[in-house]
Order: structure tokens, then sequence, then C-alpha cells
């Protein structure tokens, strides 16, 4: 029996019965609780810990070890997606299967937004089979059918690339159930024009919307909005611009849009639309400021980058991935690879490391300005943080650059900053 089988029977034994489960829940509270004397792991613990866990079967001994102790279907939905992305991502569809399926013996099956938490998941997988399958049982399952459950099905739609099925379902759900689409299902339409590059039918939905009196949000707004200037059509996006401003609908989202589609040009243009968001009121994220870190960056301007960087705390913000992304593959490229590994062991310590396409320019410019033990390091940490399968493209890039027999004994404060 092949490794991958028995783990994926392992995880099926120890999903489908009761003792197992308790196993599996036992396993993973005194995993999460390692650094700690508690012997059970919170729900706020758990969320923390999925996100930075890229391992598939120690994400779904978490989620298993807390997922019964949740007490509403919003607590449980953000736990759920992580594991699910996770399993979807190493490709373990049969798991997240039996994952969900488990979720349908819970009493909580008849309260429609716990159901909907489940097709989303599946949308999420990519499986919109399994989301349609679960949202045609819920007769069967005693619950009641609203616009939280048709909007659940439209975005799962949305979620596994079927934009041209959206608008079939819009159209022939209400009918058969007497559902009243609400202005977030109009929003999940009009994302799933914009995402078939149907601005025009996108913009159309608008005035349909206000004749039937359904609030255009923000957020649909800025999906077309969004679309408009991927599309290259900037005039008819400042058209909308305008008229989110006049409707009082411009937020940091709406900002950042605009934003997005300014930091390949003068970095003054992007500093100028982030003082701008700020006297308007609104607080600029740390998305934004990643893109004006960005536009420095694409300026050969590393020292005003790197200041953004260091300021990222002061304004309230913290960094995310892309921020550690984005200034470590710039530092690589400004040849600045002393800084680059100082960074790399800051995104460590937040646990949110970057890809091997970023990390490997910094390991073979440590090795090229002979920091061995750096860049031994830097791959020490990775091999720590990741499962087995994302590490056979690291042991390769060890034997190629000459590491695999190297020391690799780790500075003081390399242990700390890499395994907080």
């Amino acid at each position: 029996m092949s490794c991958s089988l028995a783990r994926h029977l392992r995880h099926v034994r120890h999903l489908s019965t009761a003792a197992a489960a308790a196993a599996a829940a036992s396993t993973a509270a005194a995993s999460a609780s390692a650094s700690s004397s508690s012997s059970s792991i919170s729900v706020s613990r758990a969320k923390s810990i999925l996100r930075s866990e890229f391992d598939p079967d120690r994400a779904l001994e978490i989620y298993s070890s807390v997922s019964k102790h949740y007490t509403s279907p919003l607590a449980s939905r953000y736990a759920q997606d992580l594991t699910v992305k996770r399993l979807a991502k190493s490709r373990r569809f049969a798991d997240i299967e039996t994952l969900i399926e488990s979720h349908k013996n819970d009493p909580k099956i008849t309260q429609e937004p716990y159901l909907s938490t489940l097709i989303r998941s599946y949308g999420i997988a990519g499986m919109f089979q399994h989301a349609l399958r679960t949202f045609n049982q819920m007769e069967e399952l005693g619950t009641p059918r609203s616009s939280i459950s048709f909007n659940a099905l439209l975005s799962a739609c949305n979620q596994s690339k079927l934009f041209d099925q959206v608008p079939k379902f819009f159209e022939e759900i209400p009918k058969r159930y007497g559902i009243l689409p609400d202005k977030i299902s109009y929003g999940i339409l009009v994302k799933s024009y914009c995402e078939s590059g149907l601005s025009d039918k996108a913009i159309s939905m608008l005035k349909e919307m206000e004749e039937k009196g359904v609030e255009i949000t923000a957020v649909t707004f800025t999906t077309i909005l969004d679309a408009l200037y991927k599309q290259g059509q900037s005039d008819r996006a400042e058209k909308v611009w305008h008229e989110m401003a006049k409707k009082g609908c411009l937020d940091v989202g709406a900002y950042n849009v605009k934003i997005m589609f300014a930091h390949g040009g003068d970095p003054e243009n992007v500093k100028a639309l982030i003082d701008e968001m700020s006297n308007a009121g609104l607080k600029p994220d740390t998305i934004s400021y990643n893109y004006l870190m960005t536009s420095y960056c694409k300026s050969g301007m590393m020292d005003e980058a790197k200041k953004v960087y260091a300021e990222l705390e002061e304004t309230g913000c913290h960094p995310n991935a892309a921020t550690f992304r984005t200034l470590i593959y710039y530092l690589c490229r400004s040849g600045d690879f002393e800084t680059g590994y100082k960074v790399f062991k800051q995104s460590a310590f937040r646990r949110k490391i970057p890809d091997f396409g970023t990390l490997r320019h910094l390991v073979e410019g440590l090795v090229q300005k002979k920091k061995t033990k750096e860049a031994k390091g830097l791959i020490r940490t990775v091999k720590k943080n990741f499962p087995a399968n994302f590490l056979n493209v690291w042991r390769k890039l060890e034997e190629d650059l000459g590491l695999a027999g190297v020391d690799s004994s780790p500075a003081a404060d390399d242990v700390q900053e890499a395994t907080s």
C-alpha cells in the first residue's frame, strides 16, 4: 500500500468513526499545545495556526480537534475554508468530500447558515457538482432555503470558475424555489459577468438593481471598477468612480483597486492616492502600502521601498505574505541579499514564508556572496515549515548549489526568529 493511499484511508477512518475522530482531536490538541501547558486548543488559536499551516494532514488534524466546539457557522467557516484550501492544493478531493459530508450528520445541518458553509467549502475546492448536490439535498436534510444558501451556491459556481453558469442559476433557482435575489446575489452575478469579460452586461445589472430597489453595494461597484481597469477601459472606470463618489460608496477596497492600476507608474501617484484616502477619513491598509512599496521597487527606489516596509507597523498595519514576497524579490534583483535574508527571517517569524520561486533567488545570491551558513539556515527553516511533498525542489536546489553536505548548525538568533 502506498504512503498516500494509507494516509487517505487513515483520514477516512478517523473522520467516519467517533472514536477515531476523538483520537485525531487528541493528537491535534497535544501537537498544537507543544508550546504551552494546556492540553486543548482554542478556536482562535486553531485559526491562527491554520493560517500558516501548509501540511494538509496537520491542518486536518487541527480542524478536527476543534470543529465540534464552534458555536456559530461564522466561527467555523474560516477554519473550515483554510483546511479545505490546504487539502485542495494537495489535490486531496476525496478527503475534502469525507470531511464535508461528515458535517451533514451534525444536528446543526437544519440551520441554513451552517449548511451554506458546506456549499461554500465545496466551491473553494472547485467541486461545484458536490456543492449543487448539497443544495439539492436541503429538503431531505430538513433545511430551509433562502437567499443565504442561494448566494452560497452562486459563490461556489464563481469559485469553481464556472462563470457562464451563474446567470443560468440566477434565473432558474429563484423561480423554482420562490427565492428573492438580494444585493449579495446581484453582486455575485455581476462578478460572474466581469470574470467572463462581459463588463457591459455587468453595468446593465446596475440599472436593473436600481429599478428593483436593490442596493448597489461598494463591493459590486468595485468589482466593475476592477474589471474596467483590467480591460484597459480607464475612461469608463473613472465614470464608475465618480458614480461611486456621488453615492458615497468609495471605501478602502475601491481605492486599492485604483492604486493597483497606478502602482506600475510614478510612485508619487500612488502616494497621492494614499494621501487622498487618508484625507477622506479612510485608513490605508497593508494592501495600500504594499502597492506603494512595489511602485518604489519597480522604479528602482529601494531605500524608499525599505522605508515603507520599516514604517508599516507605525501605520497600524502588519506585513502580509505579499509584503515579504515582493520586497525579497526586488532586494534580490538589486543584489542586496543580506537585507533579503533579514527580511526572510522576519517572514519566518511571522510564519509568512514566501514561495520557492522567490526564495530560490535569495539562496542562490547568498551562495554567490559566500553566505553559505545563511543559505543553509534559510533552507532549514523552509523544511521545518512545509510538508515533505513541497520539499523536493528544495532538496534538488541544495544539491545543485553544493549545500547538501555543508554543516547547517544554526546561529542562536536564526533559531529564535525562524522557529518562533
